[in-house]
C-alpha cells in the first residue's frame, strides 16, 4: 500500500471522528427538535467530515428544541423552516437517508468480517464468487431497515399518523432515496476495489484497513450525489418531510 494513501486515510478518518464527536457534544447541550436528528448529524459527520460540521452549525442548529419551542410560543414558524433554503433541506433529507446507510454499512461490513458465514448465507460462493457482492445484499437490508426506522421517527411526530401509517409512509419515503444512495455508493466501491486497488495497485481492499473506510467515506459522497435529485423530487412532491 502506498504510504501516502495510508497516511491520508488515517487523517481523513481521524478528522471525521473528531467532527462527529464535536457534533455529538453540541447536540447533547442543544438537542434537536426531532430527537432522531441527534443521531443523524454525528453519523453524517463520519463521512461528511468538515462539510458536515459546517452544515450542522450553519443549518442544523436552526432545528434545536429551544428554537422550535420559542417559535411555537410566539405563534410563528421555527427558523429551521424559514431560514433554511430548499436546496439545503434536500441535502438534509439525503443526509438523513445517508446516516441510516452509514450505520447499516458499518454493522454489515464488520458482521461479515467477523462472521464470514453470514456472507455465505447471502450468496457468497454460490450466487457470488466475490464476497463483496454478498455483503452488499446484507448492507442493503441493514441500511433499509435502519433508514425506515429513522424515517418513522421523523414522520410520526410531524404528521401525527398512526404507527402503521407512519411505517408505510417511512417505507415509501425511504425506498427510492436509499436505493439511489446505495447505487452511488456501490458504484464507487466497485470502482475503488476493482480498478483503483486491484488493477492499478495490485492490492485487495480489505474491511480491516483504514484505506477501506477512507474509500467508504468517498463512496458515501457518491451516494449523496445520486440520492440528492431523488430527494429533491420526494420533498417537492410531499412524499418526504422537510427537515
Amino acid at each position: 500500500m502506498p504510504v501516502w494513501i495510508h497516511v491520508l486515510s488515517i487523517l481523513s478518518l481521524i478528522v471525521a471522528l473528531a467532527c462527529a464527536f464535536v457534533i455529538a457534544l453540541d447536540v447533547k447541550r442543544h438537542p434537536q427538535h426531532m430527537w432522531i436528528m441527534n443521531l443523524v448529524w454525528p453519523l453524517v459527520a463520519l463521512f461528511g467530515s468538515m462539510a458536515a460540521l459546517w452544515a450542522y452549525f450553519r443549518y442544523g442548529r436552526l432545528a434545536t428544541a429551544e428554537a422550535h419551542h420559542e417559535a411555537m410560543q410566539q405563534d410563528r414558524k421555527p427558523p429551521s423552516q424559514t431560514e433554511t433554503p430548499f436546496a439545503v433541506m434536500v441535502g438534509k433529507g439525503a443526509a438523513h437517508c445517508g446516516s441510516g446507510c452509514a450505520l447499516g454499512d458499518l454493522i454489515a461490513e464488520w458482521l461479515a468480517f467477523f462472521v464470514p458465514a453470514v456472507a455465505v448465507w447471502f450468496g457468497w460462493q454460490t450466487i457470488f464468487a466475490e464476497k463483496m457482492f454478498a455483503v452488499w445484499v446484507l448492507d442493503y437490508i441493514f441500511a433499509f431497515s435502519l433508514g425506515v426506522v429513522f424515517q418513522y421517527f421523523t414522520i410520526k411526530p410531524m404528521r401525527g399518523l398512526s404507527v402503521g401509517q407512519s411505517i408505510l409512509q417511512a417505507i415509501k419515503a425511504d425506498f427510492l432515496s436509499l436505493t439511489a444512495w446505495q447505487i452511488g455508493m456501490y458504484g464507487f466501491m466497485a470502482f475503488a476495489q476493482f480498478f483503483l486497488f486491484r488493477h492499478l495497485l495490485g492490492i485487495r481492499l480489505e474491511v480491516a484497513t483504514v484505506e477501506f473506510w477512507f474509500m467508504m467515506q468517498i463512496a458515501m459522497w457518491a451516494g449523496f450525489a445520486t440520492a440528492y435529485p431523488v430527494n429533491w423530487w420526494l420533498l417537492s412532491s410531499g412524499i418526504k418531510e422537510k427537515m
